[in-house]
Protein backbone atom coordinates (compact mmCIF):
# COMPACT_ATOMS: atom_id res chain seq x y z
CA UNK A 1 0.00 0.00 0.00
CA UNK A 2 2.73 2.46 1.00
CA UNK A 3 4.70 1.74 -2.18
CA UNK A 4 1.66 2.47 -4.36
CA UNK A 5 1.04 5.76 -2.52
CA UNK A 6 4.70 6.71 -3.00
CA UNK A 7 4.31 6.04 -6.72
CA UNK A 8 1.18 8.22 -6.86
CA UNK A 9 2.80 11.03 -4.89
CA UNK A 10 5.88 10.95 -7.14
CA UNK A 11 3.61 11.18 -10.16
CA UNK A 12 1.71 14.22 -8.96
CA UNK A 13 4.73 16.04 -7.55
CA UNK A 14 8.10 15.08 -9.04
CA UNK A 15 9.90 17.26 -6.46
CA UNK A 16 8.94 14.85 -3.66
CA UNK A 17 11.66 12.45 -2.49
CA UNK A 18 9.48 9.34 -2.36
CA UNK A 19 12.23 7.23 -0.80
CA UNK A 20 11.91 9.20 2.43
CA UNK A 21 8.14 8.74 2.73
CA UNK A 22 6.91 6.64 5.66
CA UNK A 23 3.52 6.13 7.29
CA UNK A 24 4.37 9.02 9.62
CA UNK A 25 5.11 11.47 6.79
CA UNK A 26 2.74 14.44 7.03
CA UNK A 27 1.01 15.43 3.80
CA UNK A 28 1.08 19.18 4.33
CA UNK A 29 3.96 19.82 6.72
CA UNK A 30 6.48 17.34 5.28
CA UNK A 31 5.43 16.94 1.64
CA UNK A 32 4.09 20.50 1.28
CA UNK A 33 1.05 19.41 -0.72
CA UNK A 34 -1.39 22.16 -1.63
CA UNK A 35 -5.11 21.92 -2.36
CA UNK A 36 -4.53 21.09 -6.04
CA UNK A 37 -2.02 18.36 -5.16
CA UNK A 38 -4.45 16.88 -2.63
CA UNK A 39 -7.22 16.84 -5.25
CA UNK A 40 -4.94 15.10 -7.76
CA UNK A 41 -3.79 12.67 -5.06
CA UNK A 42 -7.41 11.80 -4.25
CA UNK A 43 -8.28 11.28 -7.93
CA UNK A 44 -5.28 9.01 -8.46
CA UNK A 45 -6.16 7.01 -5.33
CA UNK A 46 -9.72 6.54 -6.58
CA UNK A 47 -8.46 5.33 -9.96
CA UNK A 48 -5.81 3.03 -8.51
CA UNK A 49 -7.95 1.42 -5.82
CA UNK A 50 -11.39 1.46 -7.46
CA UNK A 51 -13.49 3.47 -5.05
CA UNK A 52 -14.78 7.04 -4.74
CA UNK A 53 -14.37 9.34 -1.79
CA UNK A 54 -17.94 10.07 -0.69
CA UNK A 55 -17.16 12.54 2.05
CA UNK A 56 -14.65 15.22 2.87
CA UNK A 57 -11.85 13.67 4.92
CA UNK A 58 -8.92 15.24 6.68
CA UNK A 59 -5.83 13.11 6.41
CA UNK A 60 -2.75 14.21 8.29
CA UNK A 61 -0.24 11.49 7.42
CA UNK A 62 0.42 9.01 4.65
CA UNK A 63 -0.46 6.32 7.21
CA UNK A 64 -3.93 7.85 7.63
CA UNK A 65 -4.45 7.47 3.89
CA UNK A 66 -3.20 3.85 3.98
CA UNK A 67 -5.57 3.00 6.83
CA UNK A 68 -8.52 4.55 5.01
CA UNK A 69 -7.77 2.73 1.75
CA UNK A 70 -7.39 -0.57 3.59
CA UNK A 71 -10.79 -0.05 5.24
CA UNK A 72 -12.41 0.63 1.85
CA UNK A 73 -10.79 -2.23 -0.08
CA UNK A 74 -11.36 -5.12 2.30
Amino acid sequence: MLDKLKEILGGISPDIDVEGITNDTRLFDDLHLDSLSIMLFAMEIEAAFGFKFTEALKFTTVGDVCDYIESKTK
